[in-house]
């Protein structure tokens, strides 16, 4: 499969019975073991990002892109912090169950800003580009064009999250117990961490911190790395 194949394969799953489930995981209602595991997780992973963006202290002074924000889960707690918030997917779905929960949440619809597009078409200048659990849906060489995409929007710092490649994790996903489960997602793609920060390198960005979330069923080492100095 291609580059492009992989694209329209998520856009597809995220806009069917992709919807559902995760619309399921990332919200409060009864889900199995598995799919609970992956909500913790995941949650986890947003909270780490939040606690870095808080300890800051300057969280409402920012602009921030969140490339690929699925239902909001991070967006919406953003711009409740004050930040200016556009956030983006390639899902239609996840967009507008998105917007309606920022609505319930902040009674507004003017932040965060919600748009269906993919990561290639995002265009516009951020203090702070976000892009957390999207690379697993995409192969190294096109995970190379979005982060090196994602780096052309930020103008001082870009966090991301994968699923870090190691012998463990590659086990798992051979043997079919990384997203176990008859509703299976699309596939998972694994990156070696130290691929992914020569990526952030060669952009002009220099690692500052790093946390690993780790449950079960969910894994996912996050970066932090901001614009070197000229």
């Amino acid at each position: 499969m291609n580059a492009a194949d992989d694209k329209t394969i998520v856009r597809e799953y995220f806009n069917s019975t992709g919807f559902d489930r995760w619309r399921r995981i990332y919200g409060d209602g009864e889900v199995n073991k598995v799919q609970l595991d992956i909500r913790n997780g995941h949650q986890k992973t947003v909270d780490t990002v939040i606690g870095w963006l808080k300890d800051d202290g300057n969280l409402a002074d920012l602009s921030i892109c969140d490339a690929g924000c699925g239902v909001g889960s991070l967006s919406i707690p953003l711009a409740t912090a004050g930040a200016k918030v556009y956030a983006s997917d390639i899902s239609e779905k996840m967009v507008e169950e998105g917007k309606q929960r920022a609505l319930a949440a902040l009674g507004t619809a003017e932040n965060p800003t919600f748009a269906v597009q993919d990561l290639e078409s995002l265009t516009g200048s951020y203090h702070t580009v976000i892009c957390l659990d999207v690379l697993i849906h995409y192969p190294q060489d096109k995970a190379d064009e979005m982060i090196s995409h994602l780096c052309s929007l930020s103008e001082s710092r870009i966090i991301l999250s994968f699923a870090p490649k190691t012998c463990a994790l590659a086990l798992l996903k051979k043997i079919g117990s990384f997203f176990p489960g008859p509703s299976k997602t699309t596939r998972a793609y694994l990156h070696r961490e130290t691929d992914v920060i020569k990526i952030l390198e060669s952009n002009g960005f220099t690692i500052q911190r790093k946390a690993f979330t780790k449950t079960r069923f969910y894994f996912s080492r996050i970066l932090e790395a901001t614009k070197s100095a000229d």
